[in-house]
């Protein structure tokens, strides 16, 4: 069999991307890092969230807001159903309406390949990820940022807000709400 001469066209360089290789309850996770607009410390935010209690929506407790910007804050550990630990960080993502609760961060690092989701990845969570990657023998799953809140989710917590806003106004005190 005849192997075909290359061409002579040079190869695409390899598109690579910049990421941030961080924890939740111990388990490796990655994230673009062109998604995450700011990183804080969680201490950073006390006496600026405002607690949120929503029995159908867990994994948010917290809310920020800035201007006229909410950010839902996302536990990553009951996000994706891991083991309570203490989280250090806050990543805030740009583009979505999320902050999520992270243990810390590892590293950053260049990812040259994004793999496709096996199929074994066939509910939810297909969503919560754009696929996996290989950095130093360990196979990382890549988050996807807009995968931690669905529009369901966004429009239960909006609603929330509401009823709160409502609830917080003295009697006799009109406040006009959104259509």
């Amino acid at each position: 069999m005849r192997v075909a001469a290359p061409s002579g066209k040079p190869h695409a360089a390899a598109r690579t991307e910049q990421i941030i290789l961080f924890r939740i309850s111990g388990q490796p996770f990655a994230v673009s890092s062109a998604s995450v607009q700011e990183v804080r410390s969680v201490d950073s935010l006390a006496g600026v969230a405002i607690g949120i209690d929503l029995p159908t929506l867990r994994k948010v407790r917290h809310v920020l807001r800035r201007g006229e910007k909410v950010l839902y804050v996302v536990s990553g550990t009951a996000h994706f159903g891991l083991p309570a630990s203490p989280a250090g960080l806050v990543f805030v993502l740009r583009k979505t309406q999320t902050a999520l609760l992270v243990d810390g961060i590892d590293k950053m690092a260049t990812m040259s390949r994004l793999q496709a989701l096996p199929l074994a990845y066939c509910q939810e969570e297909r969503n919560w990820y754009r696929g996996l990657t290989a950095l130093d023998q360990n196979v990382i799953p890549v988050v996807n940022p807009e995968g931690f809140l669905n529009a369901e989710e966004i429009a239960l917590l909006e609603a929330s807000l509401v009823r709160e806003a409502v609830a917080d106004e003295l009697p006799g005190e009109g406040m006009e709400l959104p259509e």
